[in-house]
């Protein structure tokens, strides 16, 4: 078998319908859109419209706060972290910071930064370099003999 002659299984692939081309193809005229009204018109947005009453979505009560200045940090756990490190992704005896992770592919993205969390365990001794650490992770670090520096500044807003 050669790649030229590879061919779809019959019934697999169907051609798209063509609405709107004569009254004899079954779906001329009005296309599949029934008669009159606005759903037949075009550039139609009536999603949650309920024909001029109050929209449910507004009449229920809302609950909660949404803080629009919230920062979003990147988890990266220990035991992930020692994982990389077994694999020789990173080296542990240079500093860790988000940099280092982004090139060993622990992290895709830093959105807000980066917070060192207590799950699993590490042997390593390192030094890790993040905007944010749970004290349980910052605990296991230092048992294992490294250290965890975090800006001045994080650790203000959380006292």
């Amino acid at each position: 078998m050669k790649l030229n002659e590879l061919t779809n299984i019959p019934g697999s692939t169907k051609p798209r319908k063509r609405i709107g081309r004569g009254i004899g193809s079954g779906t001329g005229k009005t296309g599949g859109r029934g008669v009159k009204g606005q759903k037949s018109r075009s550039g139609v947005a009536i999603k949650g419209f309920e024909g001029g009453q109050m929209p449910i979505h507004m009449r229920l009560p809302k609950r909660g706060f949404n803080n629009i200045n919230r920062k979003t940090f990147v988890p990266v756990n220990l035991g992930r972290l020692q994982e990389a490190i077994d694999a020789k992704k990173i080296d542990a005896k240079k500093p860790i910071t988000a940099d280092v992770l982004i090139a060993s592919g622990m992290v895709t993205r830093v959105k807000d930064g980066i917070r060192l969390l207590a799950k699993g365990d590490i042997k390593s001794k390192v030094n890790i370099e993040v905007n944010g650490a749970s004290a349980a992770a910052i605990a296991a670090v230092k048992k294992a003999g490294g250290k965890v520096t975090v800006p001045a500044t994080v650790e203000m807003e959380a006292k």
